[in-house]
């Protein structure tokens, strides 16, 4: 068959099972214990056996259902030949879990299959996490050793052509349905291989969907919809976890098909629907240090693409300045995502970037590019009980003195929680009117903003 290298391995022979008169009573829980024991015994010798059988390099020529139904005949030869007693279920478990270690993200599969799953947290082989409804959960899942999930660390980041070893231990890559993942392995990570999964759901979310969850109000949605229709420079800012990459790409739906949009991220996660986008990956350092590309050098690079809207992913260096030159430049409509906690907090860290580029701009200037250049904040939030909000929409009005002015056009107020411990609060406008409403009326939307403002007043 193709991809074998020979006839599965002939059995070892097997010390003999004690005798079922000589064992002593076991709990239910620990017969459950030796019956995972015995398959995964099981299932490390037959992956053994199969890659002593096989030819990767010809296996990787096939398509993945190909190689799946080849690895199953192969493995069913070996529980065979091995004379190994197994139900038509545990066969069954068994031929899957070792598909999932070859092709696959080995006990992860499962985990990547649901929906309800937002992070996915590996600390070394017998510790994994996951994150599901803002909440924390230890589950019963287990690598064999530190050895499997390294390999499969590997295979995942090589997809994207990078690579993690004691060399270059951490590492950021993507899967295929653009979640995001970070390894950090050892000697760094002191308990083994460390793996962090961000999943994207299957289902695109829209700001229908956020509306369903109570994440903004049907108002506030149609006020972020003229946002992101009537060309608007938007920083999306917000907590680790806190939704802003979603809310990006909810904002995105509403940019004109006709407009050209480049797209620039360290690992390519942003989902945007419109036919003409080009899409920029940063790429690291060789094994020789040399060929290193920087988010700097990709939004640099974008300003000779003749793009109309510039997209980066997350603002957190240097090319925080570029990014304000091009907003600045008749890049309108421009976005990004960047960690702080309020509005004020991320046009300080903006400051603060340009300040790591290595400029000597006064103070006053760069806050006046800030000024002239950023629009809206729209602040996310992860609250304690799990739930995302919307806590912010702000827009950037200038300068008082060496100040940049903002006002709030909807904010997110607490009122308490109810008896199974979630927040309660409302959207509620301010009542301002937004600066941008010229350029609302400009694109036809003037009168979409009004009424999304007065209904979100009455909220």
């Amino acid at each position: 068959m193709f991809g074998r290298r020979s006839t599965p391995p002939a059995p070892t022979p097997r010390p003999a099972a004690p005798s079922a008169a000589a064992a002593p009573p076991a709990s239910a829980a620990a017969r459950d214990n030796d019956l995972d024991q015995r398959l995964s015994d099981i299932k490390v010798a037959i992956f053994n056996d199969l890659i002593d059988s096989v030819d990767p390099g010809e296996l990787a020529k096939l398509d993945p259902a190909a190689v799946r139904e080849e690895i199953s005949d192969i493995v069913s030869e070996i529980i065979s030949m091995r004379s190994l007693v197994l139900s038509a279920a545990e066969q069954q478990v068994v031929i899957a879990d070792i598909c999932n270690d070859v092709l696959g993200l080995g006990p992860l599969e499962p985990l990547i299959a649901r929906d309800d799953i937002a992070d996915i947290m590996v600390n070394g082989a017998d510790r994994v996490y996951i994150e599901t409804e803002g909440r924390m959960q230890l589950t019963d899942i287990k690598f064999r050793d530190n050895a499997q999930l390294m390999n499969i660390c590997q295979r995942i980041v090589s997809a994207v052509g990078r690579r993690v070893d004691e060399a270059s231990p951490i590492c950021d890559a993507r899967l295929a349905d653009g979640s995001r993942v970070n390894v950090i392995a050892p000697p760094l990570a002191l308990d083994g291989p460390t793996l962090t999964i961000r999943k994207f759901r299957r289902e695109k979310l829209t700001l229908d969907t956020l509306v369903q969850y109570g994440t903004i109000t049907a108002a506030g949605a149609r006020i972020l919809q003229v946002i992101g229709a009537c060309r608007v420079n938007v920083l999306i800012s917000g907590g680790t976890g806190s939704g802003k990459t979603t809310l990006l790409n909810c904002l995105t739906r509403y940019i004109d098909p006709a407009e050209r949009i480049i797209t620039c991220e360290d690992a390519a996660e942003l989902q945007l629907q419109q036919p003409h986008v080009v899409r920029l990956e940063t790429r690291p350092p060789n094994l020789e240090g040399a060929g290193q590309i920087t988010m700097r050098d990709l939004v640099r690079n974008c300003l000779r693409m003749r793009p109309e809207r510039i997209i980066v992913g997350e603002v957190r260096g240097p090319e925080a300045f570029d990014l304000l030159q091009a907003m600045n430049t008749g890049h309108d409509g421009s976005m990004g995502t960047i960690h702080a906690n309020t509005p004020r907090d991320a046009l300080s860290r903006v400051e603060n970037m340009v300040a790591m580029g290595g400029y000597n701009l006064p103070g006053r200037a760069v806050r006046e590019q800030i000024a002239s250049a950023v629009n809206v904040v729209v602040q996310a939030a992860r609250l304690r009980d799990g739930s995302r909000k919307i806590t912010h929409v702000t827009e950037v009005a200038g300068m008082e003195g060496d100040v940049i002015t903002l006002q709030d056009l909807l904010v997110f107020e607490f009122q308490g929680e109810d008896s199974g411990g979630r927040i309660l609060g409302r959207h509620r406008a301010t009542g301002l009117r937004p600066a941008f409403w010229d350029r609302a009326r400009y694109f036809g939307l003037e009168r979409d903003l009004a009424e999304a403002l007065a209904e979100a007043g009455h909220g």
